[in-house]
């Protein structure tokens, strides 16, 4: 597909599309998905956003070997999830917005870079503070190489193109997660818990080079002028405020957890007036006047704090409790990427035909009724009877509601807010799973060296999983009471 097109065949395109598509490709130009060229592109976005999803299936399989061979407390080893999720969930509308004003190729490369050498930073950690450390940084960069992938795509394809070229990088980046639990899984189990960093440093070589030699440089013009540095730095605060109290709850004394509580409710009630009065607010809060729009990301937020709460406890219970190894531990999540694959555009189908209400109401529904099978995993487990019935239930649930809410979140908000619209959701998707990841432990019970002793977590694992699908039932609750039907609603009356 890609052979034979060579750096002087490549130069002239690349030089032709700089002209045209500085201001984002316009009806009569952009690459063709079937065209080399076009295809360069997908492959460097595909990469690119593959080794953050990559990276985020990973990480979570060899949290119980790196707790024990850097002798982590559990605190730490939420910090080393959620440390990537914050930097992620508060940075990523910015990235976006870089982007959109330097150039999405350049900030790109530039996240893609930083994402390397903070993955090194990763898997030459002496220490757990370290690796937290690295995880930060490594979020950062995956906030700017994220929004990036996609846009790369949306300004250099010809707009009758882009849905074709969006589809193949979702699919294609699908099996990137897909393929993360088992190669998590093989490196800690045959090799070293480091390798899940340090292979994303050939990889990222492999994008810089395709990014930097066949992928035209694309802006917005009409993107508003200055940047949201208070509104990115409160979210921080915000983000971080709340995720350090819920984490270090047993650790610390009442006032400092009380403090950090305190300052990052100010710094989002902050955040929420800076955006509504800034003259460049990188999001725009108008688009909550929708109660679609804001019912959908309330539902993103309970849906996806439940999936990472179950996440994060599943994958640890099989290696503490039922004795699992890595690598078994890793494929045990395999098919809610399959059915997501397989299944998720069907999804979509399904409401366009009769609407999203119903797949958002029904789809958490049957995603907690996955969980309610998986509470009974326990020391015995077997994989086909305990495990892979609720796994797959689940991932059915998910498949149901995941296409309906991210289109139902885009045709909620006007067409010149579809970017903003879609990372908002992108980052009340990333914040559920960071909450849920920082507050969970805490609530039932857990901390210290709790991971590492079965009787312990075993008690605590079952009161999280039915905690997650209480909250996937309340989604599936405020779907039902404010998601509406205006396509199909229309479609009715005329």
């Amino acid at each position: 597909m890609l052979r034979g097109h060579g750096p002087s065949n490549s130069a002239r395109p690349k030089r032709l599309m700089s002209d045209h598509a500085v201001g984002g490709a316009g009806a009569g130009s952009g690459l063709r998905y079937s065209s080399s060229a076009g295809r360069w592109v997908l492959v460097a976005a595909v990469l690119g956003s593959g080794m953050a999803l990559l990276d985020g299936t990973v990480v979570n399989v060899a949290l119980r070997t790196i707790g024990r061979d850097l002798d982590a407390s559990l605190a730490q080893l939420q910090w080393i999830s959620n440390g990537y999720l914050l930097s992620l969930a508060s940075l990523i509308l910015l990235g976006g917005s870089l982007g959109d004003h330097f150039g999405r190729r350049r900030i790109f490369v530039v996240g893609v870079v930083w994402f390397a050498l903070a993955s090194l930073a990763c898997g030459a950690a002496s220490n757990a503070d370290q690796l937290i450390a690295a995880r930060l940084l490594q979020g950062v960069g995956a906030a700017l190489l994220t929004p990036g992938s996609l846009a790369m795509i949306q300004g250099s394809f010809h707009p009758a193109e882009r849905a074709r070229a969006i589809g193949a990088w979702s699919g294609l980046g699908g099996i990137a997660a897909a393929i993360g639990p088992f190669v998590g899984g093989y490196l800690v189990e045959f090799a070293s818990w480091r390798w899940v960093f340090l292979l994303n440093l050939p990889l990222a070589v492999v994008t810089i080079v395709i990014a930097q030699q066949h992928v035209p440089e694309t802006r917005n013009p009409e993107s508003v002028p200055g940047f949201d540095v208070l509104g990115a730095v409160l979210g921080i605060l915000g983000l971080a405020g709340v995720t350090f109290a819920l984490i270090q709850s047993e650790t610390l004394p009442v006032w400092a957890v009380v403090g950090s509580a305190v300052v990052g409710v100010v710094s989002f009630v902050a955040f929420v007036l800076v955006e509504r009065s800034s003259a460049h607010a990188m999001m725009s809060t108008s688009l909550f006047a929708s109660r679609q729009f804001s019912a959908a990301n309330l539902m993103t937020l309970l849906v996806y704090a439940a999936l990472g709460g179950v996440i994060f406890f599943l994958v640890l219970q099989l290696q503490t409790v039922a004795d699992y190894g890595a690598l078994k531990a890793g494929l045990a999540t395999l098919p809610i990427t399959v059915v997501m694959l397989f299944l998720a555009a069907r999804g979509g189908q399904l409401a366009v035909r009769i609407g999203p209400r119903i797949p958002m109401t029904f789809g958490p529904f049957v995603c907690a009724a996955g969980l309610v099978l998986l509470s009974g995993v326990g020391a015995d487990a077997s994989y086909w009877l305990d495990v892979f019935p609720g796994v797959t239930v689940f991932a059915l649930g998910l498949a149901l509601l995941v296409a309906p809410l991210t289109s139902t979140v885009l045709a909620a908000a006007p067409d010149r807010n579809a970017g903003v619209a879609s990372g908002i959701n992108n980052a009340v998707a990333r914040a559920g799973s960071l909450l849920a990841v920082a507050a969970l432990p805490a609530a039932v019970g857990l901390s210290g060296a709790d991971y590492a002793r079965p009787s312990a977590f075993d008690a605590g694992y079952d009161r999280a999983v039915w905690i997650s699908a209480a909250m996937l039932v309340v989604g599936g609750v405020v779907s039902w009471l404010f998601i509406r039907n205006p396509l199909v609603e229309r479609r009715e009356q005329v």
